[in-house]
């Protein structure tokens, strides 16, 4: 393990002025990039997709498609850096027609926590790394929120997140709560340093003795600290569908297909680990940035049917809360979601899930 790794130097975004924000129509945006991007689908991943998902999601699934495939119709948010205020940011951004992503009444949402969206495609400008000052947003997807909202994160839990990179839950969880000890894992070694990069960018001096960066294998962490946590997230490694059909190398794409299968295994691993690293009486959040029913609900199901000391925790009322603005699939247990994307609110995919360690007796 390597540490506190983060008494890091200080790097962190250029102000754009918040008034910068690109301008291009959906129609000009969809001029500039449908010729090109057409060209760019890999027909062998979306010739898999489209005979999954078609079986999985039924009808649902030729929105979905329309959105994956149509880049030029994608949302991006806008996570505000509470430790890194911009005076007029807010404000500028409500004139070009940005507004909070969550209503107040969801079961939690700290104030902390700013997040901004559009219904209009777009891409707000991102801040490059500078030295010696914080970012004052992170663009993401909107969806990605859903995880850290489901975890509940409080002032003084210990925190684990295990597939950490590239850090935007991380950073999103330091927006809601001060952990007592927030344990940041990322065991590939570029994507590593990409999440050192971004907590770097985001988490001021004063809280990095609260943030361990690590690079362990997560499925090892759960017998190497057993018991240590009392929320553990595991955005877990996935088929990610949105940039998979963007593959640029066919053969990489029939490679990642072919091992597709064994990413549940992986999965499941990795949260038989959180599990043993989460203390009773204690939660877990698990998601995936992909549609496909195995590395989602089937291994969940799994974890349940074989993992007696965890149970099901009901996230409905968080679904019901944000309704406006994702779309989700019907039919899903009480215990999990799945954002699907479309036309207007093009978050997603998501998949998320809340199991509770049971409490000893």
């Amino acid at each position: 393990m390597r540490g506190p790794a983060l008494p890091l130097a200080r790097r962190a975004g250029a102000a754009l002025g918040p008034g910068r924000a690109a301008r291009d129509t959906p129609a000009q945006l969809e001029n500039k990039t449908k010729g090109k991007l057409q060209k760019q689908i890999c027909q062998v991943v979306l010739d898999h997709f489209e005979k999954q998902y078609t079986a999985e999601l039924g009808d649902a699934w030729s929105s979905v498609r329309d959105v994956l495939t149509s880049p030029w119709c994608w949302q991006h948010a806008l996570l505000l850096n509470r430790f890194s205020r911009c005076p007029g940011l807010e404000s500028s951004l409500a004139e070009q027609g940005y507004h909070p992503a969550f209503p107040a009444a969801l079961p939690y949402l700290p104030a902390a926590l700013r997040c901004y969206i559009r219904p209009a495609p777009g891409r707000f400008p991102a801040q490059k790394h500078q030295p010696g000052k914080l970012k004052e947003y992170y663009l993401l997807n909107a969806a990605s929120l859903l995880p850290v909202l489901a975890l509940e994160v409080k002032d003084g839990e210990d925190v684990l997140d295990l597939c950490a990179a590239p850090g935007g839950k991380s950073v999103a969880i330091l927006q809601c709560a001060c952990p007592g000890h927030f344990h940041c894992n990322e065991y590939d070694d570029l994507r590593s340093r990409w999440l050192e990069q971004t907590m770097e960018s985001f988490i001021p001096d004063a809280l990095i003795n609260l943030v361990m960066v690590s690079k362990l294998d997560g499925r090892k962490i759960g017998d190497l600290q057993p018991e240590s946590y009392d929320k553990v997230l595991v955005d877990a490694p996935c088929s990610n569908d949105r940039s998979w059909l963007f593959s640029t190398d066919p053969q990489q794409a029939v490679l990642r297909l072919m091992q597709r299968k064994e990413l549940s295994s992986l999965q499941f691993q990795l949260l038989r680990s959180a599990i043993k690293a989460l203390r009773p009486g204690g939660s877990l959040v698990y998601s995936t940035c992909t549609l496909s029913k195995a590395e989602n609900s089937d291994v969940i199901n799994l974890i349940l049917n074989s993992c007696r000391d965890v149970m099901p925790v009901d996230i409905s009322e968080l679904a019901r809360g944000v309704s406006q603005e994702f779309t989700f699939l019907s039919g899903m247990q009480q215990h999990e979601l799945l954002v699907l994307p479309e036309k207007g609110r093009a978050w997603g995919p998501m998949y998320v899930a809340k199991l509770k360690k049971r409490s000893s007796t």
